[in-house]
């Protein structure tokens, strides 16, 4: 897959070059591009942004430089990608079928927003992360990014995939690893029993029950 990701600030994604993302691209199964948004610009100053129209606070970021930016990259088989709290909820259904497209491109609002013309011309997946709101589309962009990427093959194994919360319709259950006592808790001793049965046995009990007290609407919506 190729990912590009147009941004008037291109440093704040350093994160995708680390860990499972990084050996993802070095291993050529994923290809991220940030691009400067700034570079697309007809402003003699690079400006991106201006007042709105009928007043109001902030600025918006204009359209011409968005467009552009698209356009440069934009392909017959290009999904368009608008992180935004006007969107619908990212779910891991969502991420599972974005996972498998060829070529993604995320636009990343600041400041107020952005002019509602590049929503109507380019027709993009506005897409959200949650019920608040955040200064930039850059962390919500590296969120979805992450996220999508989980689900392309050869980037995390099947088995990770399907014991994680909701990738099993509920949350995961507690995990452990050495020492065995740490400030006097002890991991469950099914865990070091060598019993595989019951140790399945208690992680999809545990998982039920975490899932009963933090996430009770999983079990609500899986009836």
């Amino acid at each position: 897959m190729i990912i590009d990701i147009l941004t008037l600030f291109p440093e704040s994604f350093s994160y995708l070059n680390s860990s499972i993302l990084k050996r993802a691209q070095e291993s050529e199964i994923l290809k991220i591009n940030v691009l400067d948004i700034r570079e697309f610009s007809k402003d003699k100053h690079k400006k991106c942004d201006d007042y709105p129209f009928g007043g109001g606070a902030g600025m918006l970021m204009t359209a011409q430089p968005i467009c552009d930016a698209v356009k440069s990259v934009q392909k017959e088989n290009s999904h368009i990608l608008f992180p935004s709290p006007t969107g619908k909820t990212l779910t891991v259904e969502r991420a599972r079928e974005l996972s498998k497209e060829e070529h993604l491109i995320f636009i990343c609002g600041h400041y107020e927003g952005i002019d509602q013309r590049v929503i109507d011309l380019l027709k993009p997946e506005e897409i959200s992360i949650g019920d608040y709101v955040l200064t930039g589309g850059e962390l919500p962009t590296m969120v979805i990014v992450d996220c999508i990427s989980r689900f392309i093959e050869g980037v995390i194994t099947e088995e990770s995939l399907s014991e994680e919360s909701f990738s099993c319709g509920g949350l995961e259950y507690p995990q452990y690893t050495r020492p065995q006592i740490f400030e006097g808790l002890e991991v469950p001793k099914v865990l070091v029993s060598g019993n595989h049965a019951e140790v399945d046995k208690w992680r999809r009990e545990e998982a039920l029950k975490r899932t009963k007290e933090s996430r009770p609407d999983l079990i609500k919506d899986n009836n």
